[in-house]
């Protein structure tokens, strides 16, 4: 955890299916002030019960999976009790895909390969804010 101990971190779960882009992702989310990784999955099925079971606030997601797809978990975190900000970061980056991401329940969509720092600076400022409000953040923007 990267946080003062008299602020909580916040808590973030990456869904990613190939294992050095994870390691990628919570070696530089993991080093934002304020974020905790909590967990890690490479299925949308480990995904749901992974975020259920560290309390996750913020997930970090790719749309292809092992054994299905990104967009299968989104419909998933969607029916879920607690609500998570969800922000998906994906090669799969046309028009088509940022549109149905973005109706399914995504709050931030990315392209892994242009916008990686794009995603980092919104984790960064999403953890900040949550900080500021010392509670639990669960509003976005569209991006």
């Amino acid at each position: 955890m990267n946080s003062s101990p008299s602020q909580q971190a916040l808590r973030v779960f990456l869904v990613e299916d190939t294992i050095p882009i994870r390691r990628r992702m919570a070696t530089r989310f993991g080093a934002i002030d304020g974020v905790e990784i909590v967990g890690e999955a490479e299925e949308s099925g480990a995904a749901i019960a992974g975020i259920n079971a560290t309390g996750a606030e913020l997930v970090v997601m790719d749309l292809r999976l092992a054994g299905g797809t990104g967009m299968e978990l989104l419909k998933g975190l969607a029916q879920n009790m607690s609500p998570v900000i969800t922000i998906v970061l994906t090669n799969h980056s046309s028009t088509w895909f940022r549109q149905a991401c973005l109706a399914a329940g995504a709050q931030y969509f990315f392209d892994k390969t242009s916008e990686f720092d794009l995603a980092c600076d919104t984790i960064k400022r999403i953890a900040h804010e949550r900080c500021a409000r010392g509670l639990n953040y669960t509003g976005a923007h569209h991006v």
